[in-house]
């Protein structure tokens, strides 16, 4: 595998964990996002997915980006009778994000930018080399 195409894999992983890690601060930051009305739908969780995908004219395979998805898990309720998202049995439907379940999550993304950061220096580093060498 030549410098372009290790740096080329490197860098689609860079994308997918920026990408992952928008998506987790989004879910953060409408961690209290309820509803307007009663009875309505609060925020969503969202779920960046990912493939593996052999990019034709390198051989390489790369991380491609499939789409964002919504998580499809129950929204928690709390009794809260005086909140106009309120039902008629005083419970509002909050959000189906959990702030640890997401600082989990940006953790690992973060890891794995850093390793394909690392990858990317490594293999820069390599080529440097190889070019002293021939000096």
């Amino acid at each position: 595998m030549d410098l372009e195409n290790s740096v080329g894999v490197s860098a689609s992983g860079l994308r997918a964990q920026s990408l992952r890690m928008r998506v987790i601060a989004e879910n953060l930051a409408n961690t209290d996002s309820v509803a307007e009305t009663p009875g309505g739908a609060p925020y969503r969780r969202r779920v960046p997915a990912f493939r593996a995908e052999v990019d034709k004219a390198s051989g390489a395979t790369e991380v491609s980006v499939t789409g964002i998805k919504s998580d499809r898990s129950d929204f928690p309720r709390t009794y809260q009778p005086g909140h106009p998202a309120a039902d008629a049995n005083g419970y509002v439907l909050m959000p189906n994000v959990n702030a640890l379940t997401e600082a989990a999550d940006m953790k690992a993304a973060q890891r794995s930018y850093e390793a394909n950061l690392n990858a990317i220096e490594a293999a820069r580093s390599l080529t440097m080399r190889t070019i002293d060498l021939l000096k």
